[in-house]
């Protein structure tokens, strides 16, 4: 039986990433490509990708096609795709704000759609990606398609109502934890640590702590609590971030990303 067959429109970050796990994976998938950026395709030919000429061309041959582009190319690549559709085909979107309604408005009715969210950490292996299915899919269905995503972290499903609004909190928040890394550094710089060791120890602390919230199970205020001695120099920094409104500021970061989200499909 032949392997399966994943079609990738775009190689970029997102779309690169999925290859290099799917190949280093060893999965029982082939993959192919198109992109216009001849540096995305030979990096992708690399991880043994076919190179197609034309999206319709992938769209054809591949069984499920994953539509990895920006948003402001969906006008330029979505023609493409629905004229490469012949049958019924599963199509992939990772693009938060643009529902099934949109898609099938754009793709036809014989497109069997997935929306999906990764974040940039599955570009090394340690992303999650929020997963929402039509109900035309079958539970096999539903595992391939889980297993394309597995191959660069873990794979959360939620309701598509509620896709963007758990996006702030999987796939924008990497940006604001690197803000937050890189706010911590400058001040141990300050104090006088080298620069390079200021991120290290940073960085170190923060994947520590988010380990420590998925390994322990323990409430997030519970561990803050277990770190904050009576009187002690934690309590005292994290008072200093209370009178900031250091809560009120990533709550309503995330409300400002939703919110985008839901403009840009209209």
């Amino acid at each position: 039986m032949c392997p399966m067959k994943i079609g990738f429109v775009g190689a970029g970050n997102m779309g690169g990433a999925l290859l290099a796990g799917i190949h280093a994976h060893g999965r029982e998938m082939s993959t192919a490509v198109f992109d216009v950026a001849p540096a995305a395709c030979e990096k992708a030919k690399g991880l043994g990708a076919e190179i197609c000429g034309s999206i319709e061309e992938l769209t054809e041959k591949s069984d499920i096609v994953v539509i990895a582009v920006k948003p402001q190319y969906f006008g330029d690549v979505f023609p493409h795709i629905r004229r490469g559709i012949r049958e019924r085909k599963k199509i992939v979107s990772i693009t938060p704000g643009f529902d099934f309604r949109y898609l099938h408005e754009h793709l036809g009715e014989q497109a069997v759609l997935t929306r999906t969210i990764p974040n940039m950490p599955a570009m090394v292996g340690a992303g999650i990606t929020l997963m929402s299915f039509e109900e035309a899919l079958s539970d096999e269905e539903r595992q391939e398609i889980r297993g394309i995503f597995e191959c660069v972290g873990t794979v959360t499903e939620i309701p598509e109502r509620l896709l963007d609004a758990g996006m702030t909190g999987s796939s924008a928040s990497p940006a604001f934890t690197y803000m937050y890394i890189e706010a911590l550094a400058d001040g141990v710089v300050a104090l006088g640590i080298p620069r390079a060791q200021a991120y290290e120890m940073c960085a170190q602390a923060v994947l520590g702590a988010a380990k420590m919230v998925l390994e322990t199970g323990l409430h997030p205020g519970v561990l803050k609590d277990q770190v904050c001695s009576p009187g002690g120099m934690t309590i005292q920094g994290v008072k200093m971030l209370e009178e900031g409104g250091f809560r009120y500021s990533v709550i309503a970061a995330e409300e400002a990303a939703f919110r985008k989200s839901q403009e840009m499909a209209k």
